[in-house]
C-alpha cells in the first residue's frame, strides 16, 4: 500500500469513527439536560452542591445505589411519603438518567 493510500485510508477511518462518536456524544449530552432538569426537581429539598442540612445529599453517590433507592422509595418498600410520591413521577429511565447525572456531580457542584 503507498502512502497516499495509507494516509486515505487513516482519514477515512477517522471520519468513520466521528460518525459513529458524534450521536454518541449527543446522546450522552441529552442524557445530561434531562438529569439536569430532573435533578432540579430534587433540589427543592436536597443540597446539591454535597452539604447536608438534615437531608441527605443526594450527589456522588453511586448510580447504581441511588437508582435502587429510588426504585424502593416508588414501590414503597423504602418509607417516605415524600420521596415514594416523586419517584411514582419518574419513569424507570427517568430514575436511571437522575441516578447517572447525579452520580456525576462531585462534591461542590452547584445547584441547577
Amino acid at each position: 500500500m503507498t502512502h497516499v493510500r495509507k494516509m486515505m485510508a487513516v482519514v477515512a477511518l477517522s471520519m468513520a469513527v466521528g460518525v459513529i462518536a458524534l450521536p454518541a456524544s449527543r446522546t450522552a449530552m441529552a442524557d445530561s439536560d434531562q438529569g439536569a432538569r430532573l435533578a432540579a426537581t430534587c433540589a427543592s429539598c436536597h443540597r446539591l452542591d454535597g452539604g447536608d442540612d438534615g437531608i441527605p445529599s443526594v450527589v456522588g453517590q453511586d448510580a447504581e445505589d441511588l437508582a435502587r433507592k429510588m426504585q424502593a422509595f416508588k414501590s414503597g418498600e423504602r418509607p417516605s411519603m415524600i420521596m415514594h410520591a416523586v419517584a411514582l413521577t419518574l419513569s424507570d429511565e427517568e430514575v436511571a438518567t437522575l441516578a447517572r447525572y447525579l452520580a456525576e456531580q462531585g462534591k461542590g457542584a452547584t445547584q441547577p
